[in-house]
């Protein structure tokens, strides 16, 4: 992959994905979304990764929101596809990447930025974060799943009220209304983050993967089909090495040593 935007890692099963462009706090031009797609891509295709870490470089900016000036000349057709490719459609297959993403959310967290960690499954943010849908006051409102999403994490009323108002609020009370799942003070951000990560890295990424799929299919139905769903993918656990593994290795008394089978 030849990236100018993002600097991409991937050690011991962890991939980072920090977004570089500082100099406009990470705002998410066209070549960005580009690049995380295949990115996407690459750790779809990459059986040693079992986590992965989103980020934006510098300490000003997770990601501000999208890039203005990609947006403002464009028509109600492109922006449909915009909306159905590099918006909404990259979000999704974001959200359901087979890996948990953590969001490590430093400074501000705004628009887009704020749709694309919402579609990460753990959101860490520091101290000196700022999150928000703003795009009220540019005469828009959420395109990238922020009128769907938000109301699913934080509540139907408050997500209104952020999208109506176009506040910007800060970490402590994102963290009060669920907006994210930690607070930790700035220098200790990275530090809080490689440990989940490592954590998460050492289980089984096969089972990881089917639990995932089973939050996310209940995050988007009713309960008794979101049951139905746990209850058959749970049952594939009994079909895996790790399950085996992980069962004997707990009664043995010992570390299991999960390989993905």
């Amino acid at each position: 992959m030849n990236l100018q935007n993002i600097l991409y890692t991937k050690e011991k099963g962890i991939a980072k994905i920090i977004v570089n462009r500082p100099e406009k706090r990470n705002a998410l031009n066209q070549a960005v979304r580009l690049e995380l797609r295949e990115i996407i891509k690459d750790i779809e295709a990459d059986n040693s990764v079992r986590v992965a870490i989103m980020s934006g470089a510098g300490d000003r900016a997770f990601i501000a929101g999208a890039d203005i000036s990609d947006l403002k000349e464009m028509t109600p057709i492109t922006m449909e596809l915009f909306a159905s490719t590099l918006a909404q459609q990259l979000y999704t297959d974001l959200e359901n990447l087979r890996v948990p993403v953590i969001a490590m959310i430093n400074g501000l967290c705004l628009g887009g930025g704020c749709e694309l960690a919402m579609c990460c499954d753990i959101r860490i943010a520091s101290e000196n974060a700022r999150l928000g849908q703003p795009e009220i006051n540019i005469g828009i409102f959420p395109g990238g799943g922020g009128t769907q999403r938000l109301p699913r994490l934080v509540g139907w009323g408050r997500a209104k009220e952020l999208i109506y108002t176009g506040r910007i609020i800060d970490a402590a009370e994102a963290e009060r209304i669920g907006l994210v799942d930690k607070v930790v003070l700035q220098d200790k951000l990275e530090a809080t983050v490689n440990e989940l990560a490592k954590t998460i890295a050492s289980k089984s990424p096969l089972i990881i993967k089917l639990a995932k799929k089973a939050i996310n299919k209940g995050m988007y139905t009713n309960l008794l089909d979101g049951l139905s769903y746990e209850r058959s993918t749970v049952s594939l656990c009994w079909a895996t090495k790790d399950r085996l593994e992980g069962m004997t290795a707990f009664l043995e008394k010992r570390e299991p040593e999960f390989k993905g089978e």
